[in-house]
């Protein structure tokens, strides 16, 4: 085992992988770009990887001692596992709508905790947070443009997460340059 890296960083990088892919599924069937797919069909991986991988992923992470993306990835896995599991129920639009308040506040606790965590972390848990806000709203208001806007910040706050933890894997960039606010102020 690589000693530059601890179990909760790894466990980490594989918390921001399952969020990643599960809410580019549920991102992308919300907007309609793909011919055929909707959010429905990312029910099964929301389940296993968003659900029961978060879940368990965010117990590694407080027992390796980070309360942060503990509570961040368990209370996710709790909220994607419920989300997929009530999605074939018959619930009515209000009540869709107030699921995704309910996540989206979630969402805003994770983005304001977050503040310590850099820009990208940040990204993830605000586009989430904007993500259900515009679907909650949306279902309340029966719109279905709403809801496409909506899948596309959850598509956006997937890639953010995905690039989270490949950037870790592969040691790529995941903040960008500092640079002298006026050239000139650097020639002088």
């Amino acid at each position: 085992m690589d000693k530059d890296v601890s179990a909760g960083s790894n466990t980490t990088t594989l918390g921001y992988l399952l969020l990643g892919v599960t809410l580019l599924a549920f991102g992308l069937g919300h907007t309609d770009v793909i011919d055929g797919v909707s959010a429905a069909n990312a029910l099964d991986l929301a389940m296993w990887a968003g659900g029961l991988g978060l879940f368990v992923t965010g117990l590694l992470e407080f027992r390796a001692g980070s309360n942060a993306t503990g509570t961040a990835f368990a209370g996710l896995g709790a909220l994607w596992f419920t989300w997929s599991a009530a999605a074939d129920s018959g619930a009515s639009a209000n009540a869709a709508g107030l699921f995704s308040l309910l996540f989206a506040l979630v969402a805003l606790s994770l983005a304001l905790a977050s503040s310590g965590s850099g820009l990208l972390t940040q990204a993830v848990y605000g586009f989430l947070f904007l993500s259900m806000l515009l679907l909650a709203i949306g279902s309340f208001a029966d719109n279905t443009d709403l809801a496409k806007v909506g899948g596309w910040a959850a598509a956006v706050s997937g890639a953010a997460a995905w690039y989270t933890a490949t950037a870790a894997m592969a040691h790529l960039p995941t903040s960008m340059p500092r640079r002298a606010a006026h050239r000139e102020t650097a020639a002088a």
